[in-house]
């Protein structure tokens, strides 16, 4: 019941970034983006915890390129760091702690897309923290960017923070979620967040493995083992969820 397709105009697998096909998503915009992003990040950091980290002391090695929970050592990609400082981000591509490139495989991989899309936020190595501009925020948009199912982790120190991402290999940590946790995340990010409410469902339903329809311009019917029915209406310049309820 896909509605879009592949960039190569196959249609879309059961499980898809949205990324990968031709929804129609203005990549310049950090709004769109990020509200494509959110699901999947909601998903899979509470997983990630649940599975990976599970309570357990952190430490990463910079020498070594590894993050560490407990006894378990992953290959780390180092994201890039907040200051408490300078109260601002910097992206790791920008290397001023000259690490070896294999860390950096997803920082750089993130300006190569800010370029391509002209997503100024992705090509500007260093700027002031804000709501919008935080270290999770950022970190969420490069872990769901990735073609790699990379999670991030949020390491404080005594300046600020690093922000780290990693591939556990852990089939778990990126399972699709159940309607009662679809129902229960999207409720929650459309609490938290400012974003496009049917940007951010279809992104999610894609990711999930779902399969949705539009039924006229502003109803979406997912297909769970209950269909769910979500109506939106259109607020200023996105679209935000106005009911949703199983069938």
């Amino acid at each position: 019941m896909g509605i879009f397709s592949s960039k190569s105009g196959a249609p879309v697998p059961a499980r898809a970034s949205i990324f990968d096909t031709d929804y129609p998503l203005d990549r310049s915009n950090w709004f769109q983006v990020f509200s494509a992003c959110l699901g999947r990040s909601a998903a899979v950091q509470e997983s990630f915890a649940r599975y990976t980290v599970r309570n357990r002391n952190w430490n990463v090695d910079f020498s070594a390129g590894t993050l560490s929970f407990g006894r378990d050592a992953y290959a780390v990609q180092f994201i890039g760091s907040e200051s408490t400082v300078s109260n601002s981000w910097m992206w790791g591509w920008n290397n001023i702690n000259h690490f070896d490139e294999r860390m950096l495989v997803l920082a750089n991989e993130i300006r190569a897309l800010g370029e391509k899309w002209q997503l100024e936020v992705f090509t500007t190595d260093r700027f002031e923290l804000d709501e919008t501009f935080n270290g999770h925020n950022l970190a969420i948009a490069a872990t769901g960017v990735s073609q790699t199912d990379y999670c991030y982790y949020k390491g404080p120190h005594a300046n600020g923070a690093v922000l780290m991402a990693v591939a556990p290999g852990d089939s778990r940590v990126f399972a699709p979620v159940s309607l009662k946790d679809f129902i229960d995340w999207t409720m929650s990010a459309i609490q938290k967040y400012y974003i496009d409410h049917r940007i951010f469902l279809e992104s999610f339903l894609m990711w999930n493995g779902t399969p949705f329809e539009r039924q006229g311009s502003s109803r979406i019917i997912a297909h769970f083992d209950r269909d769910l029915l979500i109506d939106l209406e259109r607020a200023d310049e996105f679209e935000r969820i106005k009911g949703i309820k199983t069938l």
